[in-house]
C-alpha cells in the first residue's frame, strides 16, 4: 500500500531535499522503515542508538499524534498521510482574557474611534473587543524576523501596552527579514528601534522595553505583568525557558517558529491545552538542525507567520474566533502547503503532566541539556584556536579540514582547502580521512563540529580530531597568506 510522508523542512537535507515522498507500507512502522531504507542518513536524525524515536521528533497520521511506537502497527489505508515533525521551535475560548472591569475602564476617544473604525465594524471585535485590546498587555519576546510583524500588527490593532524584550543590537544582516528595523537602526538596541516604530504607528501605546538577557532570575517577574506572551525567539534555550515560565505563571503562550521556507504557529498553555514540552519534551542536540539564523529564511515568511501570531493574540484578548489551542499550523510557503496537526496535553509531560519532574524555571547549559558536554567516561573533544590553525596552515603542516556546514553557508564564507562533508555522511565517508593526519572540523560557531567529532568516534574512527573554536564566525575576516581573497 502506498502512503505519502511529508518531510519537515529541517529534515529535508537528509531526504534528498524532498518535501513529500511516496512509500510502501501497511503500517507506520513499515512506512518509516521504507523511508529510512531509501534515505539512510535520515535514520540517525530520527532514532537513537536503541532505535527509539528521539524526544524532539513527533510523527502524525492524518493530523493525529502517533509518536508512541505502540501505535505504529495500526493498519494504514490508501491515501493516508504521515507527517514527520522535529522541533525547530483550536478551539473557541470560553471568554476573553480581559475582564469586564478592565475593558470598561478603557474608553475610546474620537481619534481612536476613527483610527479603529474597521475593527469596530467587525462582529468579532466591535467596541467591546477594541476596548479589550486597549486594556490588554502583551509581551513580545524576540524582536527579530517574527517579532517585526507581531510588533507592528499589534500596535496597529491598538494593544494598549506592549512589552519588548530582546538583548541584541540591529545588524545589517537583519534587514533582509526584520522589517521592523531600518538602516539607521544598525548598532542600536532592537528594543529602542521597536519602541520608535510603535511611537510612529500610535504614540498613545505604552511601550515597555527589556533590553537585558532573559534568564531564570528575571523571566517570571517580567511575564507576570502581561496577559499574553508571544514567543518570537530563535533558539531552543529560550523556547524552553519561556514555556516553563508561562506554565508556572499560568500565562497563554503564542508560539511561532520559522526555518528557511517553513513556519509554525500554535497557542500553548491555554485552558488545559498542551505546553511546548508536551509536544517536544527535549530539544535536538545543538547543531543537528541549524536554526533560522544559521540556515537563513526567505524574507516574506516571518511576515506570514508573525501575522498569524498577531491574529491568535487578538483572538485571545477579545475572546472571539477559533484559536490554535490544540492545533499546530505548519505552513510551507515554497511548496504552497498548509497542515493542521492536533496537539494534545501529555500525561507524561515533565512539567504539566501527571508526574512532573520540573518544578521551577531554571537556566540550563544547552550542550549539557542535549548531552553534548563531556562525561567522566568520555574522551573530551579537543579544540584548536584559530591562531594555531593559521600557524599550521602557513607552515604547510599536513592537515585535513572538514567543513560540515550546509552548501548555502559555504557559499557565503568559504574556508580554503576544506572538504565539504555534511554530518549525516561522515560515518559512511570516514575512509576519505587519513587517521595518521590531524583532522580539523569547522562549522559556523563550533557546535555542529563537536557533534561531527562525536559521530565519527561512535563510528569507530581513531584519528586525531579537533574542533575549530568559534567556527567560521571567528575566521571570516582572516586572510591566509596563501589565499588572495577574504574567507
Amino acid at each position: 500500500m502506498q502512503v505519502k510522508i511529508f518531510i519537515s523542512a529541517t529534515l529535508r537535507s537528509f531526504a534528498g531535499k524532498r518535501a513529500e515522498i511516496l512509500v510502501e507500507g501497511t503500517n507506520i512502522s513499515e512506512a518509516v522503515d521504507a523511508l529510512t531504507d531509501e534515505y539512510p542518513e535520515l535514520k540517525k536524525g530520527l532514532f537513537d542508538e536503541e532505535d527509539k524515536l528521539r524526544n524532539f521528533v513527533a510523527i502524525y497520521l492524518n493530523g493525529d499524534d502517533y509518536s508512541e511506537s505502540k501505535n505504529w502497527h495500526f493498519p494504514l489505508r490508501e491515501g493516508d498521510e504521515i507527517y514527520i515533525l522535529p522541533a525547530i521551535a483550536g478551539g473557541a475560548p470560553e471568554d476573553a482574557l480581559i475582564s469586564k472591569e478592565r475593558r470598561k475602564e478603557a474608553a475610546l476617544d474620537d481619534d481612536e474611534i476613527e483610527r479603529y473604525s474597521k475593527h469596530l465594524m467587525l462582529a468579532g471585535i466591535g467596541v467591546k473587543g477594541q476596548k479589550a485590546l486597549k486594556a490588554s498587555r502583551v509581551l513580545i519576546l524576540g524582536l527579530g524576523s517574527l517579532g517585526s510583524a507581531v510588533v507592528q500588527y499589534l500596535a496597529a490593532a491598538g494593544v494598549g501596552t506592549i512589552g519588548l524584550a530582546d538583548s541584541k543590537e540591529v545588524a545589517i544582516s537583519d534587514l533582509q527579514s526584520q522589517v521592523l528595523h531600518t538602516k539607521r537602526d544598525i548598532h542600536r538596541p532592537k528594543t529602542a528601534s521597536a519602541k520608535d516604530k510603535i511611537r510612529g504607528i500610535n504614540p498613545k501605546i505604552n511601550a515597555i522595553v527589556y533590553p537585558e538577557k532573559l534568564g531564570a532570575d528575571n523571566i517570571q517577574d517580567i511575564i507576570a505583568e502581561y496577559d499574553v506572551i508571544v514567543d518570537c525567539t530563535d533558539n531552543f534555550k529560550l523556547r524552553y525557558l519561556i514555556n516553563d515560565a508561562c506554565v508556572f505563571t499560568g500565562k497563554p503562550l503564542v508560539f511561532g517558529a520559522i526555518y528557511q521556507f517553513e513556519g509554525r504557529v500554535s497557542v500553548l498553555n491555554y485552558k488545559g491545552g498542551p505546553c511546548y514540552r508536551c509536544i517536544f519534551p527535549a530539544p535536538p542536540p545543538a547543531g543537528l538542525f541549524p536554526t533560522c539564523s544559521e540556515s537563513g529564511v526567505v524574507s516574506p515568511l516571518p511576515g506570514v507567520i508573525g501575522s498569524r501570531q498577531a491574529v491568535e493574540t487578538i483572538k485571545l484578548i477579545t475572546g472571539q474566533g477559533n484559536t490554535l489551542t490544540d492545533k499546530l499550523l505548519i505552513s510551507d510557503v515554497w511548496n504552497n502547503s498548509e497542515h493542521f496537526l492536533k496537539m494534545t496535553k501529555k500525561d507524561t509531560c515533565p512539567i504539566c503532566g501527571l508526574n512532573p519532574t520540573v518544578f521551577d524555571v531554571q537556566d540550563f547549559d544547552y550542550d549539557d541539556f542535549c548531552g553534548l558536554t563531556d562525561k567522566d567516561d568520555e574522551i573530551p573533544v579537543e579544540g584548536i584556536e584559530l591562531s594555531e590553525l593559521i600557524r599550521r596552515i602557513d607552515e604547510e603542516d599536513k592537515l585535513t579540514i572538514i567543513d560540515v556546514r550546509e552548501p548555502h553557508e559555504r557559499a557565503i564564507h568559504r574556508f580554503p582547502n576544506a572538504i565539504a562533508i555534511p554530518i549525516g555522511q561522515l560515518a559512511r565517508r570516514q575512509k576519505e580521512l587519513n587517521p595518521d593526519i590531524d583532522t580539523i572540523f569547522i562549522c559556523r560557531e563550533g557546535k555542529r563540529s563537536i557533534l561531527a567529532i562525536n559521530t565519527l568516534r561512535e563510528a569507530g574512527y581513531k584519528g586525531n580530531m579537533y574542533n575549530l573554536i568559534g567556527g567560521i564566525e571567528a575566521a571570516k575576516d582572516i586572510i591566509f597568506s596563501h589565499e588572495g581573497a577574504w574567507l
